[in-house]
């Protein structure tokens, strides 16, 4: 698989408050943020794979939600993941 165990814990230090932090919605927006890059260069090479393009599509419908939810409850925790990350609207 592309994303290992200690990949993941390397996300959740950098982004959330501790490595074991995965409940956290920078710590998952940054998960998602990591996995749809990885299938957007998937589907770079492989342009008819529609179950991968779904899978996408699905993902950042997740990651808006997220940063919807980051939006009402905090504003400056929204605006220094969208940095972090390099994410636009």
């Amino acid at each position: 698989m592309y994303i290992d165990s200690a990949k993941k814990q390397e996300l959740f230090e950098k982004y959330g408050k501790s490595t074991t932090d995965t409940g956290s919605a920078e710590s998952q927006i940054a998960l998602f943020s990591f996995r749809i890059n990885h299938l957007t260069g998937h589907l770079r090479k492989n342009q008819k794979d529609f179950n991968t393009e779904r899978a996408l599509k699905m993902l950042v419908g997740k990651r808006r939600r997220l940063l919807d939810y980051l939006i009402k409850v905090d504003i400056t925790r929204y605006r220094a993941i969208i940095k972090e990350l390099g994410i636009r609207k």
